[in-house]
């Protein structure tokens, strides 16, 4: 007995090479995704707490924890993933952003844009006289912050990378090979905005995380890549959290400011609260002005 071929729809992102495999049903791909994340949390959480890596809800501490929880659960889940697309799937990884040779430049070009965009909110916050300034580069006063900062920078390309193959990558291409691309990005987006979610949290904070999500989104259905997003991914994070002594996605990445470092004195919708400025207006703002820079590039 033979598989029939998947019928892959003329505006599949990334390829329409079909599975040779079983693709999920579209609703059940974000169920799986779920899983994909929870697996490595749930195996490594109360081995970390037991060597003083994390708090027991779950949060990095010190630098040495933070290069562990980005590092081992994260690259777990990126081999769950890589691995239920090649053997269970059946597909090659260009159908999921992941094409060849063409990786190192966009990754490159999509660090410094990252680093850019993160500038143009914190410097928002600055300039409004929300955030203040307590000191300029301290962590050049010690080597081993610097270290620490270097190896954060591969820990964070590894971190955001796997967000990136996730979500922009397998989630987005299951989804809209069976749904269309705005459909998946809605499932994509609702998957990502619900594990970065936290109870309780300010409206704004919901909001810049769907921004974030459909930012990455279209970026990667314009390049029919994830490269550059992976890049961008990892370039925001890295430099917010070592950069500014302020919190990533409410973490502290235990490491003094790489550049200048920053006190929150304004209210929670110009620095963005405890969880840092991701969850700002200024946050909001960029990330507005990034979809409509690249949904008008699609559509011309």
């Amino acid at each position: 007995m033979t598989r029939e071929p998947e019928a892959v729809r003329a505006d599949a992102p990334f390829s329409t090479e079909p599975a040779r495999g079983w693709l999920p049903w579209g609703l059940l791909a974000p169920v799986l995704g779920l899983i994909f994340v929870a697996i490595p949390a749930v195996a490594t959480d109360d081995l970390f707490e037991r060597y003083g890596f994390l708090t027991p809800r779950g949060d990095p501490i010190g630098a040495q924890g933070m290069i562990v929880f980005l590092l081992v659960p994260f690259a777990l889940t990126g081999l769950i993933v890589l691995g239920w697309t090649r053997f269970v799937e059946r597909r090659s990884l260009a159908t999921i952003g992941l094409t060849w040779p063409s990786g190192a430049k966009p990754l490159l070009t999509g660090l410094a844009i990252g680093a850019a965009m993160i500038l143009a909110v914190v410097g928002g916050g600055w300039a409004s006289g929300a955030l203040v300034a307590g000191g300029y580069a301290p962590a050049f006063a010690s080597p081993s912050s610097l270290a620490a900062i270097a190896i954060l920078l591969l820990s964070f390309i590894v971190q955001s990378g796997v967000e990136e193959i996730l979500f922009r990558g397998w989630l987005l291409s299951a989804t809209a090979r069976k749904f269309g691309p705005l459909a998946g990005v809605v499932l994509t987006t609702m998957l990502f905005t619900l594990l970065h979610s936290l109870r309780g949290q300010p409206l704004l904070s919901t909001l810049t995380i769907v921004l974030f999500s459909v930012f990455a989104c279209v970026w990667a259905l314009r390049a029919r890549s994830i490269w550059g997003v992976m890049g961008w991914h990892a370039g925001w994070n890295w430099l917010l959290a070592t950069g500014f002594d302020l919190p990533v996605t409410g973490l502290d990445a235990g490491v003094p400011a790489l550049l200048v470092g920053l006190s929150p004195v304004g209210p929670g919708w110009l620095t963005g609260g405890a969880e840092g400025p991701e969850a700002s207006v200024f946050c909001a703002l960029v990330l507005s002005a990034g979809i409509a820079f690249f949904a008008r590039r699609r559509a011309r």
